[in-house]
């Protein structure tokens, strides 16, 4: 198979003219040359943050304040989580996934909430689909055994000390909320060691220097972070400190586009673009232990090819301004990815 057109080569998404050549699920080259194509070829997004199974229940709970909505254990969240039953969720999640692979997801971080049955539910959704959710289980140690890691809600809610253990133990993945409410979880979540935090909405010159001591990457989620009142996360701070990824958090609130999250991250940082486009893609590929993100020989071959020349492209002078500030679903011509 080979893709051509603009390609967005390597870590800064270096804009070069050519092809890029697909063997067995791999990118075997990277090649310039002279092309007629206006297409647009980059990496695949790896959505670092979502709570898939609030897709039954999206848009509910207008005005509900971030606790009301989302804490556990009697947040309406987890309410209707409990209250759903195993093929309405199912179906839920199955719909989501399928428009995060429509639009150029390869892969996310699942916050799984149900335990055990969770994990399952969220598996059952991703069959047979090209996206592949990297599961962290919450709640239980089985749940964890039977994911891919732990997803904590925060250090406010329980030490979490057994469970970073087992997870540490087991050579999986724990990641923790933090910062997201106020300050007063960061200290504990960093004494946890995770793999990365999520939010940091609200870190304080002692969290700052921490991370820079020991950079842990962090997720930031900022739609989640306006609906929910809390506020956009210090970007440039913490981009100077640790990597960052990019997240859409419960799909109850936002979409899970990263197109949309592209953009509003855009608008509120003065991050640049290949900062951000490396938040959307190789970063969070790095924290999940995943081999995409990057348009590079002998790189998975999750790869996103956007039409160049539809009505909302054509023109464009900045193919990577392009793709973080303005591009969208509907400009995707094609997605290629390895699991698929």
């Amino acid at each position: 198979m080979e893709l051509t057109g603009t390609i967005l080569r390597g870590r800064e998404f270096d804009p070069v003219d050519g092809r890029v050549v697909v063997e067995d699920g791999e990118i075997a080259a990277v090649e310039e040359a002279s092309v007629p194509s206006t297409d647009v070829v980059l990496p695949a997004f790896v959505n670092a943050h979502t709570h898939i199974g609030d897709s039954i229940a999206k848009e509910a709970g207008a005005g509900l304040s971030l606790a009301e909505l989302v804490a556990p254990p009697d947040g309406l969240k987890h309410r209707l989580l409990r209250a759903a039953d195993r093929d309405e969720m199912v179906a839920a999640m199955a719909r989501s996934l399928q428009f995060m692979e429509s639009s150029g997801t390869a892969a996310c971080i699942e916050f799984r909430e149900g335990g055990v049955e969770g994990v399952s539910r969220i598996r059952a959704a991703a069959e047979g689909l090209g996206v592949e959710p990297v599961v962290l289980g919450r709640e239980t140690v089985d749940a964890m055994e039977a994911a891919d890691g732990f997803g904590a809600s925060g250090a406010n809610d329980d030490d979490f000390e057994r469970e970073r253990g087992a997870t540490r133990e087991a050579g999986k993945l724990f990641g923790i909320h933090a910062g997201e409410v106020d300050e007063s979880d960061v200290n504990p979540a960093l004494d946890l060691e995770p793999d990365f935090l999520v939010h940091m909405v609200h870190p304080e010159p002692v969290h700052l220097e921490r991370l820079a001591d020991d950079p842990v990457p962090v997720v930031v989620c900022p739609r989640s972070n306006l609906v929910t009142d809390v506020g956009p996360p210090p970007f440039r701070d913490l981009a100077e400190r640790t990597t960052l990824a990019l997240g859409t958090d419960n799909v109850m609130l936002n979409s899970p586009s990263m197109f949309r999250e592209m953009e509003f991250t855009a608008k509120l940082s003065d991050l640049s673009d290949p900062e951000i486009l490396r938040m959307a893609t190789v970063n969070g590929a790095d924290i999940a232990g995943l081999d995409c993100g990057l348009v590079e020989e002998g790189r998975s071959a999750d790869l996103l090819v956007l039409d160049g020349d539809s009505d909302n492209l054509a023109g464009v002078r900045d193919a990577r301004r392009a793709v973080v500030r303005r591009a969208g679903h509907a400009d995707v011509k094609r997605v290629v990815l390895s699991r698929g």
